[in-house]
């Protein structure tokens, strides 16, 4: 779970313009946007019940990243960021597949939604190693995107581990 002091990891990944090439207007968010966004994802658990986590390396306990589930538009969305120095790892399939196992088993979701820019070719793929199927090419927010879903009977849980921690605060 995020807690305030995260803030200095995520407002460092968020300044990164090749983090955030692909993310809202593209351009790095200012230590101010990443507070808010802080303060949205903590906020996002209270009233949902579910949200997006920090990711933190099992042997270093660096952050890495985050992701989860989040609300869009009534439904739940997979999503997932990750710094930079961990891309390329199959962390974001790692912990996307997490996240579906979490909001169907845990919350009994009968679907799930995943958006990314078109161009965001690497996105895209881990959407379908997920099992997820093309949706739908939309707008949200005046962004254009394309929308992949999964069904709680299409979802294919595998045996990989994961660990979600629980701090007192969760």
């Amino acid at each position: 779970m995020f807690r305030p002091d995260d803030l200095a990891n995520l407002a460092a990944m968020l300044s990164d313009a090749e983090v955030m090439k692909y993310v809202s207007d593209g351009m790095p968010a200012t230590r101010e946007e990443a507070k808010k966004a802080l303060q949205s994802i903590i906020r996002h658990w209270e009233n949902h019940g579910f949200g997006r986590w920090a990711a933190i390396d099992k042997e270093t306990e660096a952050f890495v990243g985050f992701g989860g589930l989040r609300s869009l538009m009534d439904t739940p969305e997979v999503v997932y960021h990750f710094a930079k120095a961990y891309w390329g790892r199959g962390l974001a399939t790692e912990l996307g597949r997490a996240s579906l196992t979490f909001g169907f088993e845990e919350h009994q979701f009968d679907r799930i939604l995943a958006i990314a820019k078109p161009e965001n070719v690497a996105s895209i793929r881990i959407m379908k190693k997920l099992g997820m199927q093309y949706d739908m090419h939309t707008t949200y927010y005046n962004i254009d995107v394309v929308q992949y879903r999964i069904s709680r009977a299409e979802f294919k849980p595998d045996e990989s581990p994961y660990s979600l921690q629980r701090n007192s605060a969760g």
